[in-house]
């Protein structure tokens, strides 16, 4: 019985871990189109008006804050590629209780449970 239940725990790491990697290469594919936009703004007055450079700062901004957002979802999806090494993944950060599987497979790199993060 011990042996069946470290088989589904496998599969269900490696279903996981699947998971992560897809959703750390979709991030990857994101840097690629988002590294255009954060370059620097050209203020040749000449060029363009007041209004198209100001667009151009905010593109870039925003461009700035997706990439941030990025970076921020990597390192926990990265963070939950460590915890399935290591036999943590899955459990609640403050409750130790199982997460919800659909909970998972909507966000890997959940820490809590939904109870515990409802507060």
């Amino acid at each position: 019985m011990i042996e069946r239940f470290i088989n589904v725990n496998v599969k269900a790491q490696q279903k996981y871990r699947t998971l992560i990697e897809t959703h750390l290469a979709a991030l990857k594919e994101e840097d690629k189109l988002g590294h255009d936009g954060q370059a620097v703004v050209t203020l040749d007055q000449q060029a363009v008006g007041r209004l198209s450079r100001m667009d151009a700062l905010q593109s870039q901004a925003m461009a700035k804050a997706n990439q941030t957002r990025r970076n921020v979802k990597k390192q926990a999806l990265q963070a939950a590629l460590v915890r399935i090494e290591e036999d943590e993944f899955g459990y609640c950060d403050d409750c130790g209780d199982d997460i919800a599987p659909k909970r998972l497979e909507f966000d890997p790199s959940v820490r809590k449970c939904i109870n515990c993060a409802r507060g």
